[in-house]
């Protein structure tokens, strides 16, 4: 069982999710058993070749929340936590579930909850985070993530976040400086478009976007990763970053100023056409 704005279009990136259930099975037999959720169709579940075995009310609600039936899903871990007031993990799911619904205030007690339960739980100190971060509260969720890098200094979703809430902050060094140890950790951080099981991974949408494509094209420069670098070197000229011309005299990018894209890159755009 795994532990659980900045302006521009949302469906850029938004939250996404992965939650495997405590008791997946994992039995690759012929017999199997079904679930109906409320107005869902059938789920396939592989059992044993002994007999069928009845899923327990956590991957009933893991199964709603992967068809993103929040709503139910939250209805099923709120029965848990019920029953089982001390497991954090369920707190945590909870959150998630309403997260996902918008409903921020019911999601931050529910991962306030689960911190109270288990004080070392960095997934739940992430969510709190991402939805001080939703809130625009970004020196609450910098003391989030960071609380939680202390836990588990090897989640690169943690740095990730962390780098774009000193972003929203307007600390872009710090923020420099957490992107590159997320991307020191998880190279392909920027490819991922599902979070770690139990952490959300907060909106990366930003405001000042060409900004932004420039400090992601600088960490991949100091990475070494030159390809990854043109490409949001080309998105920063794109959405018009003036001050571009700072690729020039920083020595982040001294390594790639021989390159012929770089160069291109860095070409003044060509006048347009003025014939009919």
């Amino acid at each position: 069982m795994t532990h659980y704005g900045m302006a521009f279009p949302a469906a850029l990136l938004l939250v996404s999710l992965s939650i495997p259930s405590a008791g997946q099975i994992t039995d690759d037999t012929s017999t199997s058993s079904s679930f109906v959720a409320p107005h869902q169709t059938p789920v396939q579940v592989t059992a044993p070749a002994s007999g069928p075995r009845q899923l327990t009310p956590e991957e009933l609600a893991d199964i709603l929340m992967a068809r993103k039936d929040y709503r139910e899903a939250a209805f099923s871990y709120k029965r848990l936590v019920d029953q089982n007031p001390r497991n954090a993990v369920y707190w945590n799911k909870l959150g998630i579930a309403l997260h996902q619904q918008s409903d921020l205030s019911s999601a931050l007690k529910s991962y306030q909850h689960a911190v109270k339960v288990d004080p070392k739980y960095a997934d739940a100190q992430n969510n709190i985070g991402t939805i001080w971060y939703q809130r625009k509260k970004f020196a609450k969720a910098i003391r989030a993530y960071e609380h939680a890098i202390k836990i588990r200094s090897d989640m690169a979703v943690l740095y990730s976040n962390l780098g774009y809430a000193y972003f929203g902050d307007k600390k872009y060094e710090q923020s420099i400086v957490a992107f590159r140890q997320a991307l020191a950790i998880d190279p392909q951080l920027f490819e991922h478009t599902a979070s770690r099981g139990g952490s959300v991974l907060q909106d990366r949408s930003v405001g000042d976007r060409g900004r932004f494509y420039f400090m992601l094209a600088k960490s991949f420069a100091e990475a070494g990763n030159f390809e990854r670098s043109l490409i949001y070197l080309r998105k920063a000229k794109e959405e018009g970053f003036a001050s571009l011309n700072q690729v020039k005299s920083d020595p982040s990018f001294s390594a790639m100023l021989k390159l012929s894209e770089t160069q291109e890159i860095l070409a003044p755009k060509a006048p347009e056409s003025t014939l009919p």
